[in-house]
């Protein structure tokens, strides 16, 4: 693993000493293989389209398919750039509105925790920059679920906590949240919301882009438990290599909404926000690998 981590991060730190513009030259030259030789996972990118949007024609649907490939292409790159890129220029290129009344608000109404609902759209690696824009007493965290290989989960790991802020095991999250409260220690925390639950994880389904899809509800369960504020992340790419997050708070008083309202918003908010420029979220995933059918006839199994 370790020689395998060391060789990665070799190549990958020279290969970000590039300047951006350059580095998207390679971007540009990456796409056509990606997409026309290797087809990465195009038969899941081209079903998680059409059935989103089945308003579109197909012809529209290949068009934001290859946008798509496109800006995943650099994704990749703008990921690699981070392994040299200087604070000045990631503030420059990563900015952030709405942490100020975060902080105000976390001191004002005495709130430890501010839960922050994050998605796959955009850069959501440069989002990790957040504790560049955050005051010094304030900690700023990210739940992760760690990759399976375990030199690019240890890249990764760098890549994240660079910037000051804390990974936190999904695993973890309850326990690590719990010594922060104990300490007092007033945290932001993100949680990438729009990923699949195993299906010993399913507690809750929701509707998004036209299907009854699977959805975590720690976010909003724990965030109620610790009397958190409650955000989302709407994000935006201002240009290529330039992108903007706007936090907005989706409830004044969560404990006051019903369980899973809160999941059930920020879903919404989610939809909203992809449906308005689609090529940015990350369709590759097999985000409609669980089916709700499948899950009832488990169910069903278990119960006799």
């Amino acid at each position: 693993m370790n020689i395998i981590y060391y060789i990665v991060f070799f190549f990958w730190y020279l290969l970000s000493l590039l300047p951006l513009p350059v580095l998207y030259v390679f971007s540009d030259l990456l796409y056509f293989p990606l997409y026309y030789c290797v087809r990465y996972r195009r038969r899941i990118v081209r079903k998680n389209l059409t059935e989103s949007f089945p308003e579109l024609s197909k012809e529209k649907v290949i068009r934001i398919e290859k946008q798509y490939y496109h800006f995943f292409c650099d994704y990749i790159i703008e990921t690699i750039k981070l392994f040299s890129i200087s604070k000045k220029q990631l503030k420059k290129r990563m900015t952030f509105g709405g942490v100020e009344e975060i902080v105000r608000k976390m001191k004002a109404e005495e709130k430890n925790f501010c839960f922050v609902y994050l998605g796959h759209y955009c850069n959501w690696e440069w989002i990790a920059s957040l504790p560049y824009w955050a005051p010094d007493d304030i900690l700023c965290g990210q739940i992760y679920h760690p990759l399976y290989n375990k030199a690019f989960d240890k890249l990764f790991l760098r890549l994240r906590n660079q910037f000051g802020g804390e990974c936190i095991p999904m695993k973890e999250t309850l326990r690590r949240i719990i010594e922060l409260k104990r300490a007092k220690q007033k945290t932001i925390i993100g949680f990438i919301s729009d990923q699949t639950p195993k299906w010993n994880s399913i507690h809750h389904w929701t509707e998004f882009f036209h299907r009854e899809t699977p959805v975590f509800i720690g976010t909003e369960r724990i965030g109620k438990q610790v009397d958190a504020l409650i955000y989302y992340a709407d994000v935006k790419r201002i240009k290529r290599g330039y992108y903007h997050c706007e936090f907005k708070q989706l409830t004044d008083d969560a404990k006051s909404v019903p369980d899973y309202g809160l999941t059930d918003r920020y879903t919404k908010k989610l939809e909203q926000m992809i449906t308005a420029v689609p090529q940015y979220w990350l369709w590759s995933h097999n985000r409609w690998k669980r089916t709700k059918e499948e899950f009832e006839r488990r169910k069903q199994e278990e119960n006799k």
